[in-house]
This record gives C-alpha cells, structure tokens and sequence, in this order.
C-alpha cells in the first residue's frame, strides 16, 4: 500500500468521526423541526458532500464540466456546520462542533483537487500556474502573461514564455523597421497577432540570400598521354604433332638416351605430358631403328643439292 493509499484509509478515518460527531447535533435539530426520522439530515447532508464532488470529477472527465455543480458541496458544507454550531451552548462547544464535519469537507476536496489535477494532466485541460516570485518581481507583465494563456487557452507554463520570449523578439523586430512609430506603421494584421503572442511570420526579418557557394576548381589535368594497355598476345596456333616432331628432331639432335625424358622434353618444348610422352616414345624408336635424327630443313637442303648437281 503507497502513500496514496494510507492517505486515503486516514482521510477515510477523520471523515467517519466528523461524521459520527455531527451526527447527534444535526438529529437533535432535525427533531426539533419536526423530522419524522431524525437520523436522516445528518446522513442526507453529510453523504450528499462526496456525491456531489464525485459527480463534479466526473462531468470534468467527460469533458461536460458545470461550474455550479462544485458550489454544491460548499453549500452542504456550510449548512451542517451551521447546524452543529447552533447545537454548542458556549463559544468553545460551537467551535467545536464545527470543526469536526469540516474536517470530512476538507478531505473532500483535498481527493477532489488531487483527481481534478490528474484528469487535467491526461486531458491536456489543466492551466498550470505562474510562479508567485514571477507576480511579485513583475506584476505588469505577469499579469499580461497570465490574461493571453486565459483567453486562448495555452495550459502550459513553459509555452506561454516562449511564446512571449517570441513575441518580444518580434517587437524589438518591429521596432528597429518601422522606427520608434512602429506601432502606426505596422500592418494592422501583425499587430494582431503580435497581440494574441503569436510571432507573426511577417515580423520575420528576411534572411539575405546567401552567396553561391564557390565551386573547387577542376584539378588539373595532366597532358601527358595515358600510358596504352598492354593488350594481352594472340595465343599461339596450336601447333600439329609433326611441327612438334620436327622441333624436337632439332632440340634433342645432341641428348644421350638418358636425357631424352618426357619431362625434359615437355619443359623445353612446353608442352603437355601426353605429347611429351608420344614424342619421347616416337624419338627413341627412331634412334633403335638407325633412321637419322635430322630435321626437316636440313632434308629439303641436302635435295636442293641434289637437284643443284
């Protein structure tokens, strides 16, 4: 249980015995009169109190305030603490006995005020208030402030002096463009608003154009001609196996039966493995047959010679 709730229980508490106290003082009266049930003014008038406040909170939550419906506990509130003062048969006795059901009406109003603040604050309808150290060090312009968020309707505090903070900006705007007769000078329309602590967007000094801005020069460029790509070579012909043949008859005329590798021959005739292998096979069944390792040129010479003779 919060504060609010030990709150409430004790307020509940003090209500209770203003009520009980009263409640004899208010019979013996009611009998007096010549009420059949005596009992019923006290408990009609006491309870009547929190009904109607209750129904002033609500008619202001449904946005359907009445503001004769908040006098209406006030006046229940004076009855029964009239009734109970004309019951003391000394000074202390009638302070007394008003004091006690007064105590239920300030309790009362006390709930009231705290849900009343509350609904405000969710509805945006609650007024905050000026501080009292701003009515005492400005009474005139305090009381202005306080006139413009009545009238229309600005219920925050914080707003309202930005609004004047505006409006005197807007004042000293006017001021300085129509001279110390700016109040004749200016539009009928800006005095208006500058009235009703709007800034004006008239009162709004044109900004001065601002200057283009200034483009970077171009960096420079260089004459010199760009370098041309390397275009990548042709791939070679593919050569056939007689053309590689005959290189290897020319490359390998010189190599013993020991050098004449697959390998060897594939790295300087570049070469796949395969070929390297055909050719290596080819080369060493033509040393075993005797045939003559020459190349191809040096046979069409020797029938050049032939032919010469």
């Amino acid at each position: 249980m919060g504060l609010a709730g030990i709150g409430a229980l004790a307020a509940a508490g003090v209500g209770a015995l203003g009520l009980v106290s009263s409640f004899d003082a208010v019979s013996a009266a009611a009998a007096s009169w010549g009420f059949s049930a005596p009992w019923m003014l006290p408990v009609g008038i006491d309870v009547a109190i929190p009904v109607f406040t209750v129904a002033n909170l609500l008619l202001i939550r449904m946005d359907m305030a009445l503001a004769w419906v908040r006098f209406v506990p006030w006046v229940l509130t004076l009855i029964t603490c009239g009734l109970n003062i004309a019951a003391g048969h000394s000074l202390s006795a009638q302070v007394a006995h008003g004091t006690m059901p007064l105590l239920w009406v300030v309790f009362s109003e006390i709930g009231a005020h705290v849900y009343a603040v509350r609904i405000g604050a969710v509805t945006g309808r609650r007024m905050e208030k000026i501080r009292f150290s701003r009515w005492l060090l400005a009474f005139p312009s305090t009381f202005a402030l306080w006139r413009r968020m009545t009238l229309w309707e600005v219920t925050s505090y914080s707003e309202a002096l930005a609004r004047e903070k505006e409006r005197q900006l807007a004042r000293a705007d006017l001021r300085e463009r129509y001279g110390r007769k700016w109040r004749r000078s200016t539009p009928r329309r800006e005095r208006v608003l500058l009235r009703m602590g709007d800034l004006a967007p008239a009162t709004e000094q044109e900004t001065p154009a601002q200057p283009p801005a200034e483009t970077p020069p171009a960096p420079s460029v260089d004459a010199r001609p760009r370098p041309r790509r390397r275009t990548p070579a042709k791939a070679k012909a593919q050569r056939t196996f007689e053309e590689l043949l005959t290189e290897a008859r020319t490359v390998t005329r010189e190599w013993t039966e020991a050098e004449l590798t697959a390998d060897r021959l594939r790295t300087t005739l570049h070469v796949s493995q395969a070929n390297a292998r055909t050719l290596r096979d080819t080369l060493k069944s033509e040393r075993a047959d005797g045939s003559p390792l020459h190349s191809v040129d040096d046979a069409e010479g020797e029938e050049s010679e032939v032919e010469a003779a």
